[in-house]
């Protein structure tokens, strides 16, 4: 089976891509389709996420074992495509350079024949130029966002005001 992805960088402007791959691949071969089809260089880490309808950020598939006892973490090499993805479970957050947090959202969009004559993976649609820099995302669950804000009215607190403040610069 020949699946389709849409690949969509996390960003304001439209920068996606759609690719077919073979559903027997391996993700760290989907991982390489992606560094290609976006012109990323492949110098750095890189993690892929299983995800639910929401785009919220499961168990982690690392480019490498990482974890504290060897075999312990899914690596990309040993964790096929077909047995990550399928019609139930069609999402993926995909990112790429921990510093910079590229991040992807992955989708598959269809399952197919494969073609005769069509090589794979292919590249089918590519929209946008990918930015010099990576987007800024802004990290903050749901619950963080409304413990900051009730803290802040209990105790009339402005934690971005250092002015007004009360305590001595010179404490140590």
């Amino acid at each position: 089976m020949i699946y389709r992805f849409r690949i969509i960088l996390n960003t304001d402007e439209d920068v996606f891509r759609d690719i077919e791959i073979d559903a027997s691949n391996s993700l760290e071969d989907l991982h390489n389709v992606i560094l290609q089809s976006f012109g990323l260089d492949g110098d750095e880490m890189a993690s892929f996420y299983v995800s639910n309808d929401k785009w919220e950020q499961g168990e982690e598939i690392a480019l490498f074992d990482m974890g504290d006892e060897p075999g312990e973490a899914r690596i990309m090499s040993d964790t096929l495509l077909e047995d990550t993805v399928w019609e139930e479970q069609t999402r993926l957050i995909y990112i790429y350079d921990f510093l910079s947090m590229w991040t992807f959202l992955v989708e598959l969009a269809d399952i197919a024949e494969p073609e005769d004559g069509q090589s794979y993976p292919n590249l089918m649609f590519a929209h946008g130029q990918i930015p010099l820099e990576s987007p800024e995302i802004e990290f903050i669950a749901d619950d963080e966002a409304d413990e900051d804000s009730a803290f802040s009215e209990e105790f009339d607190f402005d934690p971005d005001d250092y002015e007004n403040l009360d305590f001595d610069e010179n404490w140590n």
